[in-house]
């Protein structure tokens, strides 16, 4: 059974396979270990050695020289062992090789079993390190099976699959076998009970290489995403900003005739996206992250990082969102803890005078900014 051609098979296994030699003799050894085990005694102290400079595999027994055998197993008398070697003393240890004549036949089946075994091994691991290259990135899997509301698809390339939990999935799709959808790839789990492929179309992450995809001045580096936050299947805010001043970036999101972004858009079921321009002033950032809705001045209020924003009364609803959606959104992206107030409760709260200050001040900044531009 084993011979030269056994050697050389498993050189190239390691080359075509990527699997270990070294880690794949020692399988082996190990395997046929217990089986020689199982066949002539649990109890026994042996191991099998497969030496490939001689083509050969040998079984060998190990006992301990003892004045009074209690194990035969694992013991030998001082006499017995004497008659071996004169020199052997009490405590040592003696190998003797015990190759049955029929262990080839044993051999065969048990390389067969840990080659197969191996082989899946190995095709496994070199599947989760592509797919762990892949971590972060879009992909576009197809969709195998649904049950109890998980998605489970097929990752081309890899026999692994993904799969997409509730929470990883946009509120407003359905989703039919077959279907051939884009998916992030959020995570990989391994570990020694499973290993699986999170992916997700509710991520930011998503988002965010939709842009990527979409827009090349975001992919070459010109533009740069600050920040994604999301609900997904309603609203996305985006705050992009570049250092080019000759770039329109937020005009480079949204393409030609708006092309670039109603292809993200319908990629994601029609879900709504703010574009902001990030800023680095905290406040001008906020005003902007509060869009679609007009805001007329942002102050600082007591606390950290806690602002008040005052918009046109008409414009509560609109800054504020359904169900607090636009403002929840902006306070995610900014990190700013953000007050809407209407104009008219404001100048209640704050007092005439300095709601006409901020208001200048802001107006007077965004004038000087439009004659700048």
């Amino acid at each position: 059974m084993v011979n030269k051609d056994f050697f050389l098979a498993l050189n190239d296994l390691e080359k075509e396979k990527k699997i270990n030699k070294e880690q794949f003799i020692s399988a082996l050894e190990s395997a046929l270990t217990s089986a020689y085990k199982k066949d002539f005694g649990e109890a026994m102290r042996a191991s099998v050695k497969l030496c490939e400079e001689k083509s050969t595999i040998k079984v060998y027994s190990y006992k301990t020289v003892v004045e009074e055998v209690n194990d035969p197993d694992k013991e030998m008398s001082l006499e017995d062992a004497k008659k071996l070697k004169d020199s052997y003393v009490v405590g040592d240890e003696i190998s003797q090789e015990v190759t049955p004549k029929d262990f080839g036949r044993i051999a065969t089946q048990i390389a067969k079993q840990v080659v197969l075994q191996k082989l899946r091994e190995a095709e496994f691991q070199v599947a989760l390190d592509e797919l762990s290259e892949k971590q972060n990135e879009l992909l576009t899997a197809v969709i195998r099976r649904i049950d109890r509301g998980v998605v489970y698809v097929e990752i081309p390339g890899s026999q692994m699959e993904g799969v997409m939990q509730e929470n990883d999935q946009i509120p407003s799709e359905n989703y039919a076998l077959g279907d051939r959808i884009k998916v992030y790839v959020k995570n990989i789990k391994d570990s020694a009970r499973d290993t699986f492929v999170q992916v997700s179309r509710s991520n930011a992450g998503f988002v965010k290489k939709l842009f990527e995809l979409e827009v090349p001045e975001i992919k070459s580096g010109e533009i740069e995403i600050k920040n994604v936050v999301r609900e997904p299947g309603y609203r996305t805010k985006i705050a992009i900003a570049t250092k080019n001043t000759n770039l329109d970036a937020v005009g480079a999101c949204v393409g030609v005739k708006g092309m670039r972004i109603a292809n993200i858009i319908s990629e994601l079921n029609g879900e709504k996206i703010d574009i902001i321009e990030y800023c680095e002033n905290p406040l001008e950032y906020i005003a902007k992250a509060l869009s679609p809705a007009k805001v007329l001045t942002v102050y600082v209020l007591e606390g950290n990082n806690y602002a008040r924003a005052v918009v046109p009364d008409d414009k509560l609803s609109l800054a504020i969102g359904k169900g607090g959606q636009n403002v929840r959104l902006a306070v995610r992206l900014t990190g700013w803890k953000i007050d809407v107030k209407p104009e008219s409760v404001a100048k209640q709260l704050d007092g005439e005078l300095l709601f006409k200050m901020e208001k200048e001040s802001l107006l007077e900044h965004n004038n000087t900014e439009k004659d700048e531009n």
